[in-house]
């Protein structure tokens, strides 16, 4: 059997891969990667499908060891990635043969890097994905030194024509906003909104908590709780707003003054606390 051995996990790895949308109703929310483009690009760096699982690692400083030949690619920001001490590069592809050890260091920008593997991670799925839910604790566990993660049979070759240059995060996120379904809940929602809010290090894979100036409700009371989407930017007593991650409950009684747009979420996924968030309502 092919595998990959867990020799540090870093401060977060998490087996992902694009989720498991289509559960709400039973109170499961979509997860997978936060930062889909990343993983669908290294997943294609390798010869995988899109879909296939990989790892998913916060602040870096995940180490693996090959038991078998295999082939990885490491995306996401800019992150300095060594095969048995020496320097192998991200965003390509990288072949280790058995025993060697590949290291991701920490990323001076960004959170999330993305380690895909020829054959991708074959971890036992649940209602149809491989990604761990942190909020509900469905799917595989975080990883931990010691780990050996099986692997699926290789699909197609390794390639590097979509090799691209890592983007580096930027300090300001400008993020347009569709107003709604309860922005009437606020006085001068657009206004309100388009402000400099900042990410505070209570964010996590279920939401990004900012810090600003509270928003001001024109209504008094609470809701019933109602469906949420990923994106959903919800305001709870405190008037600081949350935008809910994929790993977000699926339904909640505080209004949702707005819904990012879908393009959006990945550089949200990479926005370190101290990020400056900008709204921009859309009508």
């Amino acid at each position: 059997m092919r595998t990959l051995e867990v020799v540090e996990p870093g401060p977060a790895a998490l087996v992902e891969d694009l989720g498991r949308p289509g559960y709400a109703h039973l109170g499961v929310p979509p997860s997978g990667a936060l930062d889909v483009p990343a993983l669908r690009l290294a997943n294609r760096l390798v010869g995988n499908d899109d879909g296939c699982a990989g790892i998913e690692s916060l602040l870096g400083g995940l180490v693996l060891r090959a038991r078998s030949s295999c082939t990885v690619a490491v995306t996401g920001p800019p992150v300095r990635v060594t095969v048995d001490g020496r320097p192998a590069g991200s965003h390509l592809p990288i072949h280790l043969r058995p025993e060697q050890v590949l290291e991701i260091a920490a990323p001076q920008t960004g959170l999330r890097c993305y380690l895909a593997v020829s054959g991708g991670i074959a971890a036992d799925a649940e209602l149809g994905s491989r990604s761990r839910d942190v909020l509900s604790g469905i799917g595989p566990q975080p990883l931990k030194a010691g780990d050996v993660l099986p692997l699926g049979e290789p699909q197609g070759i390794p390639t590097g024509e979509d090799e691209l240059a890592a983007r580096r995060p930027p300090a300001e996120l400008v993020v347009p906003v569709l107003l709604g379904p309860r922005h009437d809940w606020f006085a001068e929602p657009a206004q309100q909104l388009a402000v400099a809010w900042t990410v505070t290090p209570e964010s996590n894979r279920v939401g990004l908590r900012l810090d600003g100036t509270p928003l001001r409700r024109s209504k008094d009371g609470e809701l019933p709780s109602e469906g949420l989407v990923t994106g959903a930017i919800q305001v709870p007593p405190s008037g600081l707003p949350v935008v809910f991650l994929a790993d977000h409950p699926t339904t909640g009684g505080y209004p949702v003054i707005g819904v990012v747009a879908p393009r959006s979420l990945p550089a949200l996924a990479q926005a370190r606390p101290g990020t400056t968030v900008r709204f921009r309502p859309q009508a």
